[in-house]
This record gives C-alpha cells, structure tokens and sequence, in this order.
C-alpha cells in the first residue's frame, strides 16, 4: 500500500483495561484504505482489549480513536457500524438461530433488513445449501464462514476480526484466508488480530503486541526479515 494512501482507521495512544487492570499502554495503530493489516501476539498480549476498544465495546481511557474524518473515541458501538466498521468476535454467530437470520441481524447497522444475500451466497455457496438450518447444525469452520457472512451483511468499509483461526483445523484456516484474500480485492479493509502466522499471506503491514504494548510495526517483508522478532514471538528460524 503505497504512503499516501488515506488512513481508514487511527488509533493513537490508547489505553484501555477491565476496572482497575491496565490492559493497553499507549497503542498507535492504523489501517489505510482498502488494506490487510494483521496485529501479532500471543494470548494474553492484549489483542481482544484492543479490538473491542476500537469497536466501542469497552472504552478507551486515553488516546484517540478516528475512522475516516469522524473522530469515534466516545461513539457508541451501532454507531461505529454505521459509518462502516464491523467486529467479528472468535464467536461471531448466534447458534440458536439460522443462517439466513444470522446473516439478516448482520445487515441490520444499514437500517433495513435485506441484506445481499445473493451476494453472500455467492461467496459462500455451503451457506446457502444450509441457509435455513441453525448456526448450530454447522462444523466450526463452517461457522466461521456464516461469521464472515453476518459481518459482511453491515457492508462495512472495515472489517475488524478477533482470532478467525480460533478452533479451525490447518484445512479450514487454508479456506478461510483463500477467503480473506479475496475480500481483499474486492476493496474491502481488514483489521486482523492473530497469533497464527498463516495470515501473514494476506497482510500488507503488521503491528505485533507483547504486554499491551506495540513492539514492531512494519511490512510483512520487514517482520520476517527480522530473525530476533521471528524467534523470540512465533518460533520461526
């Protein structure tokens, strides 16, 4: 992604934490425009606590949070989606119901309940074989699909992910980055909290967080260049 592209997503300087745990110290992070940006680390380095700040799940004690031109620190959730920024928890679906409703109360940020569904489906095609049975009835990875479904229904201009390789067999992490990868050309921004370094093949920069701190953030290119950065986080020689 070339530096002059637009900032989508800034994060500056943001600390958040649960009562009286400090979980974030001072993060900076940003996503450009129709970018793939992967945030690195380890459980427990803080990458939930950050997603859900940005998201306006939790609140950011200091710093500042801007997507586009409007500034977000203090917005409420729904009014994230709104202007374009959709979460994707590790759970991401309500198992209790269908696939199709799943994916309706996706589409609900844009005000009116009729999402793409053709679209979607066309994406992922075993959604609709199965669109009215419930999320439950599905395999784990397959849930994973109706995930990325449900939050792409908001038609957001960012897309923030918590953990998608969580619980996935090596196979169906291979489907879901095929996945990613094609989101990515269609224009669509990606925000990706990971600690499964498959994902760096989607990615164009990457922000890695150790005890709520940024250590590292470059190019994909830099970090794997980097031989202490590679040994010391994901074991790679």
């Amino acid at each position: 992604m070339p530096p002059e592209a637009t900032s989508l997503l800034t994060a500056e300087a943001v600390n958040a934490g649960y009562g009286t745990m400090q979980v974030l110290w001072g993060v900076d992070l940003d996503v450009r425009a129709g970018e793939t940006v992967l945030l690195l680390g380890t459980n427990g380095a803080g990458k939930t606590t950050f997603l859900k700040s940005l998201v306006g799940l939790i609140e950011a004690r200091h710093g500042s949070i801007r997507l586009g031109e409007a500034d977000v620190t203090r917005m409420r959730s729904s009014e994230r989606m709104r202007l374009g920024m959709t979460y994707m928890s590790e759970l991401a679906v309500f198992p209790d119901l269908s696939i199709e409703e799943n994916i309706r109360i996706g589409a609900q940020a844009l005000g009116h309940p009729n999402p793409k569904l053709n679209d979607l489906y066309e994406i992922f095609p075993v959604l609709r074989e199965k669109r009215r049975a419930p999320a439950s009835s599905l395999s784990g990875g397959q849930r994973k699909m109706l995930g990325i479904a449900k939050a792409l229904a908001a038609e957001p201009r960012l897309l923030v992910m918590d953990e998608p390789s969580a619980g996935l067999s090596p196979l169906f992490v291979k489907e879901v980055i095929r996945i990613l990868s094609d989101l990515r050309g269609r224009g669509l921004a990606l925000l990706i909290a990971e600690q499964n370094i498959a994902f760096l093949e989607v990615a164009s920069r990457v922000f890695v967080l150790e005890g709520g701190r940024i250590r590292f953030s470059g190019t994909v290119a830099e970090m794997t260049d980097n031989d202490a950065l590679r040994q010391a986080y994901f074991g790679l020689k």
